[in-house]
């Protein structure tokens, strides 16, 4: 899946306002940006693609999955 930066955008947002309207201390908005920028970033997909040659001949893989 690609990244939704969209999303991101409004989590930061909804950050930015409960932090004004609950006041938050700065540390606790900190780990608020933290946590949303680590989910997007987690939210993406890697795919992967490698080629090349061993002992035994040509060699080709795949994949796809997720960061962790």
């Amino acid at each position: 899946m690609a990244l939704n930066k969209a999303q991101l955008a409004a989590d930061l947002q909804a950050i930015l306002a409960d932090g004004q309207a609950s006041a938050k201390t700065q540390a606790e908005v900190a780990q608020a940006f933290a946590d949303a920028i680590d989910a997007f970033v987690r939210s993406g997909t890697v795919t992967t693609t490698v080629t090349g040659t061993c002992s035994t001949g040509p060699v080709a893989g795949t994949g796809t999955g997720i960061l962790s």
